[in-house]
């Protein structure tokens, strides 16, 4: 799993067009979940942290995911991408 997942890691980047915000949102949370496990930081605040909420957002609406899981859905998401950037 672990050797797929970091395949996978590599290939999102070599996405010809950048994916959304939402699906990098996704991709983020499943990414840290992957590699850390819950959110282990503070939620950022202010009107200048705006990004950064989102990010966290991301991570900790995930939490609880196994890392395993996490792993198997960031694969999943990824090859959305590819499929949906070879449809158009």
């Amino acid at each position: 799993m672990k050797n797929e997942f970091e395949k996978y890691c590599q290939l999102v980047k070599l996405l010809p067009k950048k994916p959304n915000d939402n699906d990098l949102l996704i991709l983020y949370g499943l990414y840290k979940q992957s590699t850390i496990g819950n959110c282990n930081i503070k939620k950022p605040n202010g009107l200048f942290n705006i990004k950064e909420q989102k990010k966290w957002d991301a991570w900790n609406e995930i939490k609880d995911t196994s890392l395993d899981h996490a792993k198997e859905l960031y694969i999943k998401k990824v090859k959305e991408l590819i499929i949906l950037e070879r449809s158009k």
